[in-house]
């Protein structure tokens, strides 16, 4: 990918500590992002989101908690991501 500016922490890299949104090609998944590796990143306080409800307000209109501990997800499956 051709960039403008050569930046540290690019992509997921750079949402490192932050909450995001994956948009994977069978669930959106949420948490705060606290690994990244060449095949899965890892998930904290995660949850899959069944309904996002309007863009512009704060939170989803349905996401389930996935209970205790961390979740992974495969960077494969990712098609999208963003910061919460």
């Amino acid at each position: 990918m051709k960039i403008i500016q050569e930046t540290q922490g690019e992509g997921l890299v750079g949402l490192l500590g932050k909450r995001v949104l994956l948009m994977c090609s069978t669930y959106f998944y949420s948490g705060k992002l606290v690994g990244v590796n060449d095949t899965d990143v890892k998930l904290e306080d995660a949850g899959i989101v069944y309904e996002t409800g309007p863009w512009s307000q704060k939170g989803y209109a349905d996401e389930q908690k996935v209970g205790d501990g961390a979740m992974y997800v495969r960077t494969s499956s990712i098609e999208a991501y963003k910061e919460e």
